[in-house]
């Protein structure tokens, strides 16, 4: 079954944003919500490596981050920083605890790294920041030819 590339543009585009929402709010929930002390206190509790650097590149990472990606700027780098941002979630927070995230699990992590991989595959999208400034670009370079 082929879909047609408006419809694939468009599942990209909800799918970005909803997966830059929820890294936005997380974001905002380790810098504005809990604080960076806390974040590093519960991180140096997890046993999380220079906690009070690691609250601030998770925060950081997790709100400029999404922010990005529900703009559809810089994708696929906001998309490996926020990766990199979940493979530390999983290794130093949540392996140990099993898959669900009622007890702690790395199941919203797995998916957030998994979902962050594929935006640095595949891109923005089409209905981006990323593809307006790629378009004009390319109409910059005809004119000058």
């Amino acid at each position: 079954m082929t879909i047609p590339a408006p419809a694939r543009d468009l599942a990209v585009l909800i799918a970005r944003v909803a997966i830059g929402i929820v890294f936005f709010a997380h974001g905002w929930q380790k810098l504005f919500t809990n604080g960076i002390d806390g974040t590093a206190s519960f991180f140096d509790q997890s046993g999380v490596p220079a906690a009070s650097a690691s609250a601030w590149f998770a925060a950081v990472i997790e709100l400029a981050g999404g922010a990005a990606l529900i703009l559809g700027l810089a994708v696929p780098l906001a998309g490996l920083l926020l990766l990199i941002d979940m493979i530390g979630a999983f290794v130093f927070v949540h392996a140990g605890a099993g898959i669900f995230v009622a007890e702690g699990g790395y199941e919203l992590v797995l998916v957030l790294g998994a979902a962050a991989l594929l935006l640095v595959i595949i891109g923005a999208g089409r209905y981006s920041v990323d593809q307006l400034l790629i378009s004009r670009r390319r109409t910059a370079q005809r004119v000058d030819i």
